[in-house]
């Protein structure tokens, strides 16, 4: 454990040094990327040295003999660690030439220093052994990442966001607390032990848990919060907190699970169906969004869902007594948290190289840019095809171990049946979404024409923010061809969790992997020999260039291209009930109509809800309750004192 601690030292440390050297702004840079960075690798090194080896390891400490805060890395927290520290790294790398705003020094360093606090909490989170350490991590976790969704906190969409999430990160905290109260309550112990507590217990601590872990997850319907406080963050803040931030909920409900060490199918359908939910509803809102950091951010809930999915499958298996399905399903999940981590990290980095050169969110803004940005442009590309599940890159790894899980679930009985076959037809379906919105994305922003001045002079000038996106999509890329030791470090990660299998043998899901190895091997060498073929038959030949046709028009303008909102349209026209479509424009009149616009927004049908029942209702009653701040200090006195007397009597 010495050298964990010591990287989480190192990591905050290097956030705390820039707030002193704000006044040398590039100095200040480098010390916050080496300090968070240099931590950040010593981690990533630890974990990948744990999960290479059976056991765990554990230290803890104790103040004043009252409060004990205790930590243990066994396989699933070295395999979380691994993801966590490996995507802080990339991130501080990204963040030198990103936060080039001189003017704003104090900012950036304040920037480091809450970045220094969400990388070691979520580590200590992952990484704690009872409750009080575990809350403690958390909370800092969840203030230091408000801090830096409100790192512009002078543009009022930002603070909203800000204030948004940090609502929804403390009602998700109450709701673990409240599982944890109801575990101290039957245990008397702050640690992690439910041995003894009856199954209607374990079922109401699950559900609570579940509630509370899913809130920060983003699952659905507690999703409000992602898709606006993700936008506002700075775009290596968005990678952190959509890669590896987020997944620390998915890390509780399996924490949780394993404590609990109760196989009934209840949790396994509980978490499949709101998996199926949160993953079609997630990719429908993405194919919606004109906004580019907000359509990635939608797209984050969709693979929760697909995360969520695979545990289901797991946890039916396990209930059901299916061995096979039941490994298939957790390997998939947890594969698909490390690979998520990756791919989700590249694309939030390459919307904020676009973001960063051309000064706009807005996709219909943009166009064209492949021409001048490559480099983000074929990253960018690759991270799509890689989160649209497409071989032979790293999504379709996870989701494919998913899939052999749902279909051993169809081969076994009536039960398993049904939900294993509605986990497959979910998964196909997001699959084809997710292909229509990534197919949407970067043809809209990367291909076609220009659609302003500013992405006519886009480019792609800054190494530090190109070397993280090469890294991450070579990642996708290595993942996808030689899946083993990936597969080897899920079946690590799933060894606490108490499936009761004993030591889970490797030569099957081995001999898998070596399947898709050799397919993507086999899909590598038809491509180079088709280009090989291609050039061959056009050695020796001119080739000339020239305008693309018009379609019968003289002078082709940008305006004639596909929006991203008409190429959506068909499809979000199906998804209407639960994505309801706002469309304002004034009618067109007359033979001469005058210039006329058009806009249209899709709605989150929770954050439309949410603000009929509760929040109107609540500003309501606030608004009525106002003549009680009257400025009169005798009264507020006043106030107290009743408060005391009422107290005195009643309690």
């Amino acid at each position: 454990m010495n050298l964990f601690f010591l990287s989480t030292l190192i990591i905050v440390s290097g956030g705390i040094l820039p707030l002193f050297l704000s006044r040398h702004f590039n100095l200040m840079k480098i010390t916050g990327v080496l300090g968070i960075g240099t931590g950040c690798a010593l981690g990533a090194l630890d974990a990948l040295s744990k999960l290479s080896h059976d056991g765990s390891a554990s230290a803890s400490m104790e103040y004043m003999n009252a409060i004990a805060l205790a930590f243990s890395i066994d396989g699933l927290s070295a395999f979380f660690l691994l993801a966590i520290f490996a995507i802080c790294l990339l991130a501080a790398i990204y963040s030198f030439h990103y936060m080039d705003n001189a003017e704003k020094a104090l900012q950036t360093a304040t920037n480091y220093f809450f970045f220094s606090l969400l990388a070691s909490s979520m580590a200590l989170v992952v990484a704690a052994d009872n409750m009080i350490t575990f809350m403690l991590a958390w909370e800092v976790m969840s203030i230091a990442s408000f801090f830096l969704v409100i790192h512009d906190h002078q543009t009022p969409e930002n603070r909203q966001a800000g204030y948004l999430y940090f609502i929804f990160s403390h009602v998700g905290a109450m709701f673990i607390l409240a599982a944890f109260g109801v575990l101290y309550g039957h245990t008397g112990s702050f640690g992690f032990d439910a041995a003894g507590l009856s199954d209607s217990t374990k079922i109401l601590i699950f559900v609570l848990a579940f509630i509370g872990f899913g809130s920060k997850a983003g699952v659905f319907p507690f999703h409000v919060w992602l898709p606006h406080a993700h936008p506002a963050a700075p775009s290596h803040i968005s990678a952190v907190m959509s890669g590896v931030m987020i997944k620390t909920g998915i890390y509780g409900i399996l924490r949780i699970y394993s404590i609990l060490n109760l196989h009934t199918p209840l949790f396994g359908e509980m978490v499949l169906t709101a998996g199926m939910i949160t993953g079609i509803l997630g990719v429908v809102y993405a194919l919606g969004q004109n906004d580019i950091k907000r359509l990635l951010a939608y797209s984050s809930v969709e693979n929760i869902g697909i995360i969520l999915i695979g545990l289901g499958v797991g946890m039916i298996g396990v209930a059901l007594g299916n061995p096979i399905m039941a490994v298939l399903g957790f390997c998939g999940g947890l594969l698909h948290v490390l690979n998520h981590s990756i791919f989700k990290s590249l694309l939030f980095m390459g919307a904020g190289v676009v973001v960063h050169k051309t000064g706009t969110r807005s996709i219909n803004m943009l166009g064209g840019l492949l021409k001048n940005m490559k480099i983000t442009g074929a990253a960018f590309l690759i991270g799509s095809l890689a989160i649209s599940g497409l071989p032979p890159f790293n999504g379709f790894v996870g989701e494919f171990f998913i899939y052999m899980g749902g279909f051993r679930g169809v081969a076994a009985d009536s039960r398993a049946f049904v939900v294993s076959l509605a986990a497959i037809v979910s998964l196909a379906v997001i699959g084809g979404l997710a292909l229509a919105c990534f197919t949407r994305l970067m043809g809209i922003v990367f291909q076609g024409e220009p659609r302003s001045r500013a992405a006519v002079n886009a480019n792609e000038k800054g190494p530090a923010m190109l070397v993280p996106m090469i890294i991450l999509a070579g990642a996708c890329l290595i993942i996808g061809f030689y899946p083993g030791a990936f597969m080897f470090m899920a079946l690590k990660a799933m060894a606490p969790l108490n499936l009761g299998y004993g030591r889970i043998p490797i030569e099957p899901f081995a001999q898998m992997s070596s399947h898709i190895t050799m397919a993507a091997t086999l899909f590598l060498a038809l491509f180079l020999a088709a280009l090989a073929f291609r050039k061959l038959l056009y050695q020796g030949k001119s080739i000339g260039r020239s305008g693309t046709w018009g379609c019968g028009f003289t002078q082709p303008t940008t305006r004639m291209q596909y929006t991203g909102t008409s190429y959506a349209a068909s499809i979000l026209e199906f998804f209407k009930p639960a994505a309801p479509l706002e469309e304002t424009h004034p009618p067109v009149n007359g033979l001469f109509p005058e210039k006329t616009y058009y806009r249209s927004r899709v709605h989150d049908i929770i954050e439309l809800n949410m603000h009929r029942t509760i929040v109107n209702p609540v500003l309501w009653l606030f608004e009525k309750l106002r003549w009680i701040q009257h400025g009169d200090i005798h009264l507020y006195i006043g106030y107290i004192l009743a408060a005391i007397v009422i107290l005195l009597f009643f309690v």
